[in-house]
C-alpha cells in the first residue's frame, strides 16, 4: 500500500473528511482533531502499512508513522480533509492548536493555558530563586557580610524577577489571550506601582485608601501574584479585541491602547483588587479557626491544599497573620507551606524520572531543585500543573508533611523562608527536616504511582 492509499484509508477509518476537524503534522505523529471519536476505527488505523502506533492525548487523535513517513502520508492527507500540507510550521496550525485546545477538558486547558504563558519565564524565575536560597543561607551561616556590596549587588539579582513577576506574566499572557505584548506588559507594571504598598510589607504597614467617586480603594500592589494578574490581562485581551473590531483604522493606533489601558486598569483597581483581597481576608480567618480546633488534620489539610491557594494570589493575606503568630511564640503556618513548596518540588523530581519528554526533563530538574529552595512557580506551572497528576501527588506529599509538622508542632522564628533555607529558622530542625523527607517522600511515591498520558518527543 503506498502513501496515497494510506491517506484515503485514514480518512475512511476517521469517519470521513467531515469529521476531521483540523490536521497538522510533527516529525513522526499525524496530529488530528477529531470532532467525534467514536466514529474511529483505531485498531484497524493501527493495523494499516506503515502505522506504529495511534492515542488520544491533549484534544488531539495521534497517529504515529515515524520520521519521514509522516511528511509524504500528509501530503495526500491533508488535500482529502481540506487541511495545508506545511506541517506545523504552516498558519494552519494555528488554528489547529485552538481547535485543539477547545477540544480539551476544560480543566486541561485551563492547565495547559497557564503552562504556555509560565514556560518561558521560568529560566528568570529559575536564576532568581536559586540566588535567594543561596542568599538565605550565606545570611544565615555568616558566610557572607549582609553588608558587603557582594551580598547587597546578589540580593538585587535575586529579587528583581519577583518584583516584576506581574510585568513578564502580564507580557506573557497577552500573548497567549491574543492580546498586544507590550499593552500585558504595562497592566503588569499598573499592578506593581511604587505608589501601591507592596503586599509583602502588609505585616509592617497599611495601604492607603483612595477616594474614587465615593468609593474607597484601598492601594495595594500584586508583587508576585499570579491569577489576579492572568484574570485582568484576560480582560485587558478581549477589550482590546473589541475596541479594535469598532474604533476606525484612522484612529486605531491612538484610541485602542489608550482605551484599553484605561478601562483594564480601572478594571484592576476597583474590581479584581477587591474581590481577591476579600477571598484572602476570608480565607485567613478560616486559616486561624481550623488550626485551632483540628490539630494536625488541619496541616493535612492546609498542607495539601496551599499549592492551589498559590494559584490565586491570595496566600500574601497569610503574612499579616504570620507577623501577628511571631508576637505569641512562633509562626506555625509557615513549616506547613515549606511541606507544600518541597512537595512540589518532590513530584517534579518524580516526573523527572517518569517522563520520556526531552523538553520536560530539561524543565523538571532545575523547577524541582528551585521548589526545594522555596520558588515553587516553575514546578507548578511549568511541569507539575501541566499534567494535573503531579499536581495531585504534591497536594498529597504537602498533606502527610504539613500533618507531620503539626502534629510535632514545629515552628519558624520568622516568615518568608521555606524548603531548604528554612532551617535556618526552624526552632526544630530535627522534625523539620523529618517533615520535608516525608513530603518529599510522599510527593513521590505518588506521583509515580498516578500515571497521566503526555507527548514523548
Amino acid at each position: 500500500m503506498n502513501h496515497k492509499e494510506i491517506a484515503g484509508q485514514l480518512v475512511q477509518l476517521l469517519g470521513g473528511k467531515e469529521n476531521v476537524v483540523s490536521a497538522t503534522h510533527c516529525a513522526t505523529r499525524l496530529r488530528l482533531v477529531i470532532e467525534d471519536e467514536n466514529q474511529i476505527e483505531k485498531t484497524a488505523i493501527e493495523e494499516l502499512d506503515e502505522v506504529k502506533g495511534a492515542f488520544s492525548s491533549s484534544g488531539q487523535f495521534q497517529i504515529i508513522f515515524g520520521t519521514g513517513t509522516v511528511n509524504k502520508v500528509f501530503t495526500h492527507f491533508g488535500p482529502l480533509v481540506g487541511a495545508s500540507t506545511g506541517g506545523e510550521d504552516s498558519g494552519k496550525s494555528v488554528s489547529h492548536k485552538e481547535a485543539a485546545k477547545n477540544k480539551m477538558h476544560p480543566l486541561a486547558r485551563f492547565a495547559r493555558t497557564l503552562s504556555n504563558i509560565f514556560v518561558p519565564i521560568i529560566p528568570a524565575i529559575v536564576a532568581a530563586g536559586m540566588l535567594m536560597g543561596l542568599l538565605g543561607l550565606m545570611d544565615t551561616y555568616n558566610w557572607v557580610d549582609p553588608e558587603s556590596g557582594l551580598f547587597v549587588m546578589l540580593d538585587m539579582f535575586s529579587s528583581a524577577a519577583f518584583i516584576i513577576l506581574p510585568i513578564l506574566i502580564g507580557y506573557s499572557a497577552a500573548k497567549e489571550f491574543g492580546g498586544n505584548t507590550y499593552l500585558g506588559a504595562v497592566i503588569g507594571g499598573i499592578m506593581t506601582h511604587p505608589g501601591l504598598l507592596n503586599p509583602w510589607g502588609l505585616a509592617d504597614a497599611q495601604p492607603e485608601t483612595l477616594d474614587f467617586l465615593g468609593f474607597g480603594v484601598e492601594m495595594l500592589g500584586y508583587q508576585g501574584t499570579v491569577i489576579p494578574v492572568l484574570l485582568t490581562v484576560y480582560v485587558m485581551a478581549k477589550l482590546e479585541q473589541g475596541f479594535r473590531r469598532i474604533v476606525p483604522n484612522a484612529v486605531d493606533l491612538l484610541l485602542t491602547p489608550f482605551l484599553t489601558v484605561i478601562f483594564t486598569g480601572f478594571v484592576a483597581m476597583l474590581v479584581i483588587g477587591p474581590l481577591g483581597r476579600t477571598l484572602g481576608n476570608g480565607l485567613t480567618s478560616v486559616l486561624g479557626i481550623v488550626y485551632d480546633t483540628a490539630g494536625p488534620m488541619a496541616g493535612l489539610i492546609f498542607g495539601g491544599l496551599y499549592s492551589t491557594i498559590v494559584l490565586t494570589g491570595v496566600h500574601h493575606s497569610f503574612h499579616a497573620i504570620e507577623a501577628e503568630l511571631l508576637n505569641v511564640g512562633g509562626n506555625y503556618l509557615l513549616p506547613i507551606w515549606a511541606m507544600a513548596n518541597v512537595a512540589q518540588g518532590g513530584a517534579t523530581i518524580a516526573v523527572f524520572f517518569k517522563t520520556k519528554n526531552k523538553k520536560t526533563k530539561e524543565i523538571a530538574l532545575p523547577a524541582g531543585i528551585s521548589a526545594f529552595l522555596g520558588i515553587t512557580e516553575p514546578a507548578i506551572f511549568g511541569v507539575n500543573l501541566k499534567y494535573r497528576r503531579p499536581f495531585i501527588g504534591a497536594a498529597i506529599g504537602g498533606a502527610l508533611g504539613g500533618a507531620y509538622v503539626v502534629f510535632t508542632k514545629v515552628m519558624a522564628n520568622g516568615i518568608g523562608l521555606t524548603g531548604l533555607p528554612m532551617f535556618a529558622i526552624a526552632q526544630d530542625p530535627v522534625n523539620y527536616g523529618i517533615g520535608c523527607l516525608i513530603a518529599i517522600g510522599g510527593s513521590i511515591v505518588s506521583t509515580l504511582l498516578l500515571s497521566w498520558k503526555e507527548e514523548t518527543k
